[in-house]
């Protein structure tokens, strides 16, 4: 079991940044994948970023450019910096984690850019 929670959300204007991180119970050198998701209200959730083990990464087109994931080992900890935010980047994120078949699930964290 790997309990995940996430930190860093809030409010922001438009054209700030954010960083979000998510800490895991557990050692994450074992987890294959890390990754990040968002859902906005009255949409489906979405992949917004993941990263592999072995450090490769992979973005949804509309964060491309402006998101970047990372890991760090050493602090079994996630993060999502997010620069140039816009009003349809409010969400709640979540960050998830998959070891073996299992995947793991944070509660979110809240981020709304106003206008």
């Amino acid at each position: 079991q790997v309990q995940l929670v996430e930190s860093g959300g809030g409010l922001v204007q438009a054209g700030g940044s954010l960083r979000l991180s998510c800490a895991a119970s557990a050692s994450i050198s074992s987890i294959i994948v890390m990754a990040w998701h968002r859902q906005a209200p009255g949409k489906q959730r979405e992949l917004v970023a993941r990263i592999s083990s072995g450090g490769s990464t992979l973005y949804a087109d509309s964060v491309k450019g402006r998101f970047t994931i990372s890991r760090d080992s050493a602090k079994n900890t996630m993060y999502l910096q997010m620069n140039s935010l816009t009003p349809e980047d409010t969400a709640v994120y979540t960050c998830a984690a998959s070891r073996g078949v299992a995947t793991y699930w944070g509660q979110g964290t809240q981020v709304t850019v106003s206008s």
